[in-house]
């Protein structure tokens, strides 16, 4: 069950993606409660389709590509500053923004991560659990108490404590097939639960050290689901990215592949990719930018007969060195054109997403249909070749790409 907060796992990819076919907009941190966070997405005072679609894209490419905080940051402040969203909780004060962000970001990836993990341990037929303390440096006393607590799987407790169970929660639970495996996980035969450890405070309506609203195994609902979802993906990260979302009706699908590629991290990882792969370093065989959206699949079936449903818009490293060594160069200045460097590769979403023509543009050596992708930004026609990647890989890959200034030399 190894996974980490910044490695693709696929029961949390599994685990998360379910929630955003529901996208629900939200006053309060409360109005969605219990089970029905399960099947739905939300972020507290978002109550706008835009904005939940951009706030759900972040989060999730964070999840699945293991992005990290300060990229979700750029993210968070780039779409607070897009959407013109004001009146959000923290707000007014720099120290208020950073608590906000941590705390939208913690709580969807610890929630994740452990629906994730509660659909392996119930996979794992585990007849044991044991409840570990996460090691926060501000601890709730009784998440202390139940460090190292031996329970049966079917034990009433986990439906109500089973971690998260409250803000900035951080403790775990691990499976074991016996008390002797138990005890190997930090399981401590000594420690019981108290007597009347489940009545209900009058203030939460729950159990001493469990939050109101959170007292129920997140996940728990879909579990079987998840796992069926997660047997079906090979694990590794181009897989589990584009994984999920097939069942999706076409307008979700569309909004959430639209915000995505207006993500400034998705900008900046399309920069160092080009550059690693320029300087020679490694890097991942595949970098998606998204799914096509149903105008992008129209307009190709149009033109060509080829119906792209699912396909992504992808890089790789073989277009990358084909665009450097025929477009990288000065030279290019001979011919009108402009030198294509690692930082153009971040305008690739922008001419992606709202391209001033989609062209039918013959095939490769290899017999590949190909399109051609074309958009004035500034003073510079960019066009992108891709090519149709079949249907067992469906993508519509980068094959070259290059800039032109407009022979008036105004801007757009």
């Amino acid at each position: 069950m190894a996974a980490t907060f910044r490695r693709p796992f696929k029961e949390q990819a599994a685990a998360f993606r379910l929630r955003l076919g529901n996208l629900v907009p939200t006053a309060a941190w409360d109005d969605l409660a219990g089970a029905a966070h399960d099947r739905s997405f939300a972020v507290a005072g978002a109550v706008k389709a835009d904005l939940l679609a951009d706030l759900a894209a972040t989060l999730d490419k964070a999840i699945v590509e293991g992005t990290g905080f300060e990229a979700f940051k750029d993210d968070f402040r780039a779409i607070v500053a897009r959407r013109g969203w004001t009146g959000w909780t923290g707000e007014d004060s720099e120290k208020g923004r950073n608590w906000r962000m941590r705390t939208i970001y913690r709580t969807n990836m610890r929630s994740s991560y452990m629906a994730g993990r509660l659909a392996q341990l119930r996979n794992g037929n585990f007849p044991f659990l044991v409840y570990r303390h996460g090691g926060s440096l501000e601890p709730r006393l009784q998440h202390l108490s139940w460090d190292g607590v031996i329970l049966p799987a079917d034990h009433p407790f986990w439906p109500l404590a089973f971690p998260p169970n409250g803000f900035g929660c951080s403790c775990n639970v691990f499976g074991a097939r016996s008390v002797a495996g138990a005890i190997r996980r930090g399981g401590k035969p000594g420690v019981k639960l108290q007597d009347g450890w489940d009545a209900p405070l009058a203030e939460t309506g729950a159990p001493t050290g469990i939050d109101e609203g959170w007292g129920h195994a997140p996940g728990a609902s879909v579990a079987d689901l998840v796992q069926t979802m997660a047997k079906k993906t090979v694990n590794w990260p181009y897989s589990i990215a584009r994984a999920y979302l097939d069942d999706f009706p076409a307008v979700q699908q569309d909004a959430l592949s639209s915000a995505y590629r207006n993500l400034p991290s998705l900008m900046t990882d399309l920069r160092r990719y080009a550059k690693a792969v320029q300087e020679g370093r490694a890097v991942q065989p595949v970098q998606t930018m998204g799914r096509l959206t149903l105008a992008h699949r129209q307009r190709v079936k149009e033109l060509l007969g080829n119906d792209l449903e699912n396909f992504h818009f992808t890089l790789d490293a073989p277009a990358v060195r084909h665009i450097l060594s025929g477009h990288g160069a000065a030279s290019e200045a001979l011919r009108g054109q402009i030198p294509i460097s690692a930082e153009t590769y971040a305008l690739l979403p922008r001419i992606l997403n709202q391209p001033d023509a989609i062209e039918e543009a013959g095939q490769t050596r290899a017999g590949l249909p190909v399109v051609r992708l074309t958009r004035r930004i500034g003073a510079v026609t960019y066009t992108v070749a891709l090519e149709i990647r079949g249907k067992k890989r469906r993508m519509l890959a980068v094959q070259s790409m290059w800039g032109r200034r407009a022979s008036d030399g105004s801007p757009a």
